[in-house]
């Protein structure tokens, strides 16, 4: 493991993302916005065309597809720092992989394409599976747990064995508690309260909690008022034990963990 936090950047093509949707549909634009996450510190920047916000419907490959390549194209003779894909279709993962995608991001951890673990396990590529209770357009209708650490937890080690039977090598897979994806408040701060827990489970931890509703939620404000809050649960998550925070917000991000990174690993830390 790193002993330092790494930092996956946010780039949504899309027009109806919860946070930043609209704002990089053109892809020039999205394909600065890039150039200057990989400028503020990010070390992997992450390419989405679909919305996962709540209540989002799905899109067709065509059209995630047309809104991801030109994007991928461009920051791959842009940049020499890994690309990931947020998708969880195997149509669009494949594609951007002879783009030169060098991850995958799926927040359905392999479950809504069954492709896409044959996939992954073919071109040896690390693959990030998150936990969502339900669908994007009905997560957070009513989400309900037992016990929310142990039911995500149950989840990635069972998704992990999945996908270890497919044939991707362990060393290829990141798990994601899925901060937002059918939670409440109480559960989001459940779980990064126990991260812990998460990290027993041997893989890199991948934490996302940039910009999210339990943030306005806990300062009641709106989403692009959210900077001092997503700062703060980035932190906790990295002194909780995750290897990789994915933001938003990347200069100021990449800013406070190098002082978290201090706490957390010792003063000789670069």
């Amino acid at each position: 493991m790193s002993r330092r936090t790494a930092i996956m950047g946010v780039l949504n093509v899309t027009p109806d993302s919860f946070s930043d949707g609209g704002c990089y549909l053109d892809p020039n634009r999205a394909i600065a916005r890039g150039i200057e996450l990989a400028d503020e510190g990010a070390d992997v920047i992450d390419i989405g065309g679909e919305s996962t916000r709540p209540g989002a419907e799905s899109v067709s490959d065509k059209d995630e597809l047309d809104r991801v390549i030109p994007v991928l194209q461009g920051l791959r003779r842009a940049l020499s720092i890994p690309l990931s894909v947020d998708t969880t279709k195997a149509h669009v993962a494949r594609r951007a992989l002879d783009e030169g995608v060098d991850l995958v991001n799926d927040i359905s951890a392999m479950r809504f394409d069954p492709a896409m673990a044959l996939l992954v396990a073919q071109e040896k590529v690390p693959v990030v599976l998150m936990h969502m209770q339900g669908k994007p357009r009905t997560m957070q209708a009513q989400p309900n747990y037992r016990n929310v650490v142990q039911e995500v937890a149950d989840f990635l080690r069972g998704q992990i064995a999945f996908a270890n039977s497919a044939g991707v090598d362990p060393v290829n897979i990141i798990i994601d508690p899925g901060i937002g994806f059918g939670k409440n408040l109480d559960h989001n701060l459940e779980l990064l309260r126990s991260l812990p827990t998460l990290g027993s489970l041997g893989r890199p931890l991948l934490v996302g909690p940039s910009r999210k509703t339990f943030i306005g939620m806990v300062l009641q404000v709106d989403p692009e008022d959210q900077l001092e809050g997503s700062i703060a649960a980035a932190v906790a998550a990295a002194l909780g034990g995750a290897n990789m925070i994915r933001v938003h917000d990347v200069r100021s991000t990449f800013r406070a963990l190098r002082v978290a990174d201090k706490i957390r690993f010792g003063a000789t830390i670069q």
